[in-house]
């Protein structure tokens, strides 16, 4: 049963993901905009996870308090996905690209951070078998 569970989870997860893809694919390709700034927020896309997954590698999961080196990584993540955010706005400010575009690109990055914490939140055991699948 757990079995079946692991993976409609990733199925869930993953699928909110390719939405979140195409909300920014959208925003770059409709012929409204047809601008492809906006895809420079992929680079935020992979950065974002990195901090957690050092900070995972680095402190002592028994420990229950907060470490320096997790306050560190989340600061690290904050900053990324605020800049992620800000970055269609910018553009769109500087009337790089159109607002709607910025919209579209700016509620995919949403839908792409809640999936990312999404993964973290299910999978955060770590003594998860990945034989089993």
């Amino acid at each position: 049963m757990d079995l079946y569970c692991g993976r409609n989870r990733l199925i869930g997860l993953a699928f909110l993901a390719a939405v979140g893809i195409t909300l920014l694919v959208l925003g770059c390709a409709l012929d409204a905009y047809q601008n492809w700034w906006p895809m420079f927020v992929l680079i935020f896309y992979f950065l974002v996870p990195v901090p957690t997954i050092i900070s995972r590698r680095m402190s002592n999961s028994f420990d229950t308090a907060s470490s320096a080196c997790m306050e560190l990584c989340i600061f690290l993540t904050t900053g990324i996905v605020i800049s992620c955010m800000s970055l269609p706005i910018i553009l769109a400010r500087a009337s790089v690209i159109e607002w709607g575009a910025c919209a579209l690109a700016v509620s995919g990055s949403i839908v792409v951070f809640l999936t990312i914490l999404g993964y973290f939140y299910v999978f955060a055991n770590e003594d998860l078998d990945y034989s089993m699948w």
